[in-house]
């Protein structure tokens, strides 16, 4: 299975078989979140900063990045964002928009080796997204869709990602350098959704051995007992191949969901980790 390496100016990251699974913080988002929102319109960055912060203290790997915020300049913001957490943090950053001019700006701000989050199997996302993603040297999140939509069986996604593959290799990006999202949907709406998710990884699994990522909370939208419902299925797509999920850490549920899927695939030595976090908390007075 391949490896992809994601850089800051002083921490590396290593995605991959034998390595401890690489939680992306989703928490950067102002979807949602009118306090957020609020502050990036009005370029504040004190809770951007807090954020980062809180997720990285939480066992993040990387954070996730979203400046969409209607009628902003989102490149503008992209950088000011990305140039506040690196005076912050210093872990990797996950770029993520489906505009090639604000993953421009973003990656052009950006002292390291980013994740861009993400590419489809559009033609114009492929070409518009893969050369950005190649000029700065970038690894890059495909979501197995195309112009025809999201294909409803875990085959028809193979193909995408297998398509999106060969044109990444066209402009220079090396297949490691890919990171594939099977698609996460809500179960509520369609209660077969997760069983193709998961299908989808043991596919991308088996045939590609390309890292996986997935974005965990999609699969309790509309649900209740959401954290119970996205860290059961967050450890059930950890044992089929997913490798970097996208979840909010700051949910103590999920982190002991990923500790313990770390301990359990032999990633935590003599259950070190495990131990670790269990007298933290205790020491605290929270959850492991």
């Amino acid at each position: 299975m391949a490896e992809t390496t994601l850089r800051s100016r002083s921490r590396t990251v290593t995605i991959g078989p034998g390595h401890p699974v690489a939680v992306i913080g989703e928490r950067l988002n102002p979807t949602g979140r009118r306090v957020l929102s609020q502050e990036l319109a009005r370029g504040e960055m004190r809770l951007v900063r807090r954020e980062a912060l809180a997720q990285a203290e939480a066992g993040a790997a990387l954070l996730d990045v979203n400046v969409g915020l209607p009628g902003a300049d989102q490149a503008r913001l992209m950088r000011a964002v990305v140039e506040a957490l690196q005076e912050t943090t210093d872990l990797p950053l996950c770029l993520d928009s489906a505009d090639a001019g604000v993953l421009d700006a973003g990656l052009g701000a950006y002292g390291g080796r980013a994740l861009v989050n993400s590419v489809t199997g559009e033609e114009h996302a492929l070409a518009e997204v893969l050369p950005v993603v190649q000029a700065h040297g970038a690894a890059v999140i495909a979501l197995p869709m195309d112009d025809s939509g999201i294909p409803d069986t875990a085959e028809g996604r193979l193909r995408v990602a297998e398509r999106i593959l060969e044109r990444a290799a066209l402009v220079g990006i090396a297949a490691e350098d890919v990171v594939i999202d099977p698609l996460t949907m809500a179960v509520g709406a369609d209660s077969a959704s997760a069983r193709v998710t998961l299908d989808t990884i043991s596919l991308l699994h088996r045939h590609l051995g390309l890292n996986v990522t997935l974005g965990v909370s999609n699969v309790s939208h509309g649900l209740p007992a959401r954290t119970a419902l996205n860290a059961t299925f967050v450890a059930m797509a950890l044992a089929l191949g997913a490798t970097c999920p996208i979840l909010n850490p700051l949910e103590a549920g999920m982190m002991q969901a990923v500790r313990a899927a770390n301990l359990c695939l032999g990633y935590d030595d003599w259950a070190s980790g495990w131990i670790r976090a269990f007298r933290a908390a205790r020491r605290s007075g929270g959850e492991a």
